[in-house]
């Protein structure tokens, strides 16, 4: 099996509102041909890449239905607010708020919902 093959990243369970990230190199450059100004790539405070994986949301808090807060609350009722990214969308991050991995030799990051600045999604192209 490949090292970087797209089964080894089945194994990684991205949790809450965060994103898996695969960097792009700063001399690509979007299909849709969006391009950084050159004082950000200077100065390395956003970063561009695709969302390989991302997490299951934002929990919302749990509701008791009857005033019986002390009886054990199964954990299979909870529920998240979707994320906007998905899976293929190039996203345009801030480099302060990302975690850099890396894992089976590759570099990736795990990227807050709140640091992503930028969405690209290309319809027509589906993973």
């Amino acid at each position: 099996m490949k090292q970087n093959s797209p089964d080894n990243l089945q194994k990684l369970l991205v949790v809450g509102d965060r994103l898996l990230i695969k960097p792009l190199t700063l001399s690509r450059k979007s299909k849709g041909g969006l391009f950084l100004p050159p004082g950000y790539n200077e100065k390395e405070e956003i970063q561009s890449g695709y969302v390989l994986k991302t997490g299951p949301g934002y929990p919302l808090p749990a509701t008791h239905e009857d005033d019986e807060i002390w009886k054990q609350q199964s954990g299979d009722n909870i529920v998240y607010i979707p994320l906007q990214a998905k899976v293929g969308d190039l996203a345009i991050y801030l480099q302060k708020g990302a975690i850099e991995i890396n894992y089976n030799d590759d570099k990736y990051f795990i990227v807050p919902m709140q640091s992503v600045l930028l969405l690209e999604r290309d319809e027509d192209a589906l993973l």
